[in-house]
């Protein structure tokens, strides 16, 4: 009755408009207030300050900062050149450069926001000049934008693993094997449609062996940066959030060597990191608002003994998430959709000895194909700005979102096929951080 009664109000709140956060908040006094004389607000000052002091989410905004540090220092531009140097001879050209970009830059930044938003206002411009098929262009920056959250650092990593109680450093090392298996498949699929229709990607002449190398200095800050981030973690240096904090300050170092600090530029920087991490942490906070009211009336434990009498297996329960998760992805907005129905999901989960790690792999993976679902996701709405502002400056008439809509369901196949690679094969997510941590 309760679940049903939240689910209602959180369905009429959403189609009503309300921003999520307002809404999460307003359901968990909602049934707070109709079925238990406690009064929530009362604990409301102890559950906002709790979430927003916690150490471990310290770390959002400054992975939001050190991302936008890194669009404005230009670096993205030079990492998206090197790679093009090496990888637009194949089959498929340019698009792997797309691809690979973004498992680069993921394995530097956490949020998929700035990465669609810097490959495509890099990327888009190269192919305007070139014979692409611009479906397939702004399918795979769109598609390629999600490997951001699943190639560690990951902020939806640092979020699920709150909500789950699980070890950061072990969902970060979870995601490395199925975030790059995730981008070569999005690569093959690429290399196979540009073998059966040579037109949709053209054959793009190779640069010199020496203009390659020379090219592969650029990526040495890169290599530098990804070892400050995630190699304290992993040799117990730091923690997450010591990590994210070693990065901002080294990409700040990088941008004043190619002398792109200034006090615009700063300014930037701070504005974008405060707006994302408001947004981001006062969902967050509502959502541990909700999740404590649930936990009060007993909805969790509820919700397990229901599960429990339906007898499946752990297998089979995890697959009807995988559907469930999926058809939510195309109304709901990607951390929305966990920070909801985490906190009801984990005890069950835990009831039915699914390891929340290899869990945790596949719940990014879904949100992955949230942030490019049609019709409310979130990076198809970014490369479609992009793609807008490009066209007006030269000149060209601008698609509509349909395009987008195709163009991404190729890698929406990629996304369930690593989901059933890691469904079959737990240890493509678990192997690392057993191998590393222990099991």
């Amino acid at each position: 009755m309760i679940l049903a009664v939240a689910s209602a109000l959180m369905i009429v709140l959403f189609l009503a408009g309300l921003h999520v956060a307002s809404a999460l908040g307003l359901i968990g006094m909602t049934v707070m207030y109709l079925f238990s004389d406690r009064p929530l607000w009362d604990m409301l000052g102890q559950i906002a300050w709790n979430v927003n002091s916690s150490s471990v989410l310290v770390a959002i905004p400054l992975f939001v900062m050190m991302g936008e540090v890194l669009i404005y220092s230009r670096l993205s531009e030079r990492l998206y050149q090197v790679l093009s140097h090496w990888l637009a001879p194949l089959p498929g050209g340019l698009l792997h450069s797309n691809i690979a970009f973004c498992a680069v830059f993921g394995a530097i930044s956490g949020s998929s926001a700035a990465c669609a938003a810097t490959v495509g206002a890099v990327a888009l411009p190269a192919f305007s000049a070139r014979h692409y098929n611009e479906r397939l262009v702004i399918g795979s920056l769109a598609a390629g934008g999600t490997l951001d959250i699943l190639i560690p650092p990951s902020i939806s990593m640092i979020i699920y693993g709150v909500l789950a109680e699980e070890s950061i450093g072990r969902l970060y090392l979870a995601g490395f094997i199925p975030g790059f298996l995730l981008a070569g498949i999005f690569m093959f699929i690429i290399a196979i449609a540009a073998k059966i229709w040579p037109s949709v990607a053209p054959r793009e002449a190779p640069p010199s062996w020496r203009v390659r190398f020379l090219g592969l200095l650029s990526l040495f800050p890169v290599i530098v940066l990804m070892f400050i981030v995630l190699g304290t973690i992993y040799l117990g240096i730091a923690t997450p959030t010591e990590a994210a904090a070693f990065g901002v300050v080294a990409s700040l170092f990088l941008a004043a060597v190619n002398r792109q600090v200034s006090g615009s530029m700063l300014k930037k920087v701070m504005v974008t990191t405060v707006q994302a991490s408001s947004m981001i942490m006062l969902i967050v906070t509502s959502a541990f608002i909700l999740s404590f009211a649930l936990a009060i009336l007993g909805v969790p434990g509820q919700l397990t003994e229901l599960i429990s009498g339906w007898q499946l297996t752990p297998a089979t329960f995890v697959l009807v998430l995988v559907v469930f998760y999926l058809i939510l992805g195309t109304f709901m907005e990607a951390l929305s959709m966990m920070v909801t129905t985490m906190p009801i999901l984990v005890p069950v989960l835990k009831s039915m000895n699914v390891d929340l790690v290899w869990f945790g792999i596949i719940m990014v993976i879904l949100l992955e194909a949230a942030l490019v679902s049609p019709p409310e996701g979130l990076n198809l709405y970014i490369i479609q700005g992009i793609r807008k502002s490009v066209s007006e400056q030269a000149g060209l008439k601008v698609g509509t979102m349909l395009d987008l809509w195709i163009g991404v369901l190729p890698f929406m196949v990629g996304m369930a096929i690593c989901i059933a690679l890691i469904l079959m094969f737990p240890g493509i997510a678990l192997w690392l951080p057993n191998t590393v941590m222990g099991k």
